[in-house]
């Protein structure tokens, strides 16, 4: 992976844990990364049956890493665009099960991020966000689960309700 100041992969135990919380058979899910940094969720989903894997990031060199990495490793296809993961939202139209969220810990993108992002999940659907501190969910969603490792913050969300 090229070297991106900030760039700063999902440890493998809160990897773990995550993918226990979602399930360890993600067949069929549409899954979004913003943020996609190495792309680990993004590869970790596909490797696990999910059908839809898009992953977004700035760097245009991550986003070609990230391509060839699911070449190498067989786990293609998957989107990969270079862009702002907030504008990519923003004109996307698909819904997706799993959203993955893991920002460079300098940015605060949750307030806005985190209604956009409801507003693109799908029945059912979850949102991982990883910060540097605890979130608080807007109206629109509940917390499922949270953890904490080391310095970083984790939690799943749902739709307010269910």
């Amino acid at each position: 992976m090229p070297g991106v100041a900030g760039l700063r992969p999902t440890p493998d135990r809160v990897r773990e844990t995550l993918f226990n919380w979602l399930g360890q058979d993600l067949a069929g899910a549409t899954t979004f990364e913003a943020w996609a940094g190495t792309g680990v969720l993004t590869l970790e989903a596909r490797s696990r049956g999910a059908v839809l894997c898009v992953a977004v990031d700035r760097s245009a060199a991550v986003v070609r890493a990230l391509r060839a990495t699911a070449q190498r490793l067989g786990l293609e296809p998957i989107e990969a665009r270079t862009g702002d993961a907030l504008a990519a939202l923003v004109v996307e139209t698909r819904r997706f099960d799993v959203i993955f969220a893991d920002p460079p810990f300098a940015d605060d993108p949750w307030p806005r991020f985190l209604p956009l992002a409801a507003s693109r999940l799908a029945p059912r659907g979850r949102i991982y966000a990883e910060a540097d501190h605890p979130l608080d969910a807007p109206e629109s969603l509940q917390i499922v689960r949270q953890a904490r490792a080391a310095g970083v913050h984790y939690h799943l969300l749902a739709a307010a309700g269910s």
